[in-house]
């Protein structure tokens, strides 16, 4: 059946879009440390899923969408770039008010039991994680974060990021280094 031919399933493409939701959320909010940006980027790489790959066979759709994600986050940086080497200049043409506010990033313990030592063990691991990964270059945590957080093979992270598989575990590696050498506790 040629490709035009298919005919989106709807359900299909809605199950698989609540499933990665949470997690495209999470690895967009680490890339740009902002949640409003985050939701933005996130939404617009599942309406381009839907719009461009709809027609694509299920088992494709993990990989193009995280490539999606992957290049909306890097557009984004791409565009922060510009305009903070003119932000003095812009400044001057806006009127004055604070616009310094970055929302922190946090990331809420499960409820599933609640224990207050647990939570907050929980939380400052992940708080340390968080930093950790706000460290690593960009590669190495897409790379993580596919891998790691979603659960993609090599080939698929490798067609996410559109690069080779030796690539993606380089950067893997590297980042499993860098995250490690970071969270390790020091000797008491």
């Amino acid at each position: 059946m040629p490709q035009g031919d298919r005919i989106l399933d709807k359900q299909a493409m809605d199950q698989f879009l609540k499933s990665v939701e949470r997690r495209a959320f999470v690895m967009a909010r680490y890339a740009v440390g902002n949640e409003a940006d985050a939701l933005d980027i996130v939404q617009d790489s599942m309406l381009k899923l839907v719009q461009k790959y709809g027609n694509k066979p299920e088992q494709e759709w993990r990989p193009l969408f995280y490539r999606i994600l992957n290049t909306r986050i890097t557009d984004f940086h791409r565009r922060r770039g510009v305009r903070e080497r003119f932000q003095g200049w812009i400044e001057n043409l806006l009127p004055a008010g604070d616009n310094s506010g970055v929302d922190p990033m946090a990331y809420a313990v499960s409820d599933s039991q609640y224990e207050p030592d647990s939570a907050l063990s929980a939380e400052r691991h992940l708080n340390k994680l968080a930093a950790a990964l706000g460290t690593l270059p960009p590669r190495q945590r897409q790379a993580f974060m596919l891998r790691c957080w979603d659960g993609l093979d090599t080939k698929s992270t490798a067609k996410a990021m559109l690069c080779s598989t030796g690539s993606v575990k380089t950067h893997y590696s590297r980042a499993l280094s860098a995250l490690r050498e970071a969270l390790e506790e020091p000797n008491k």
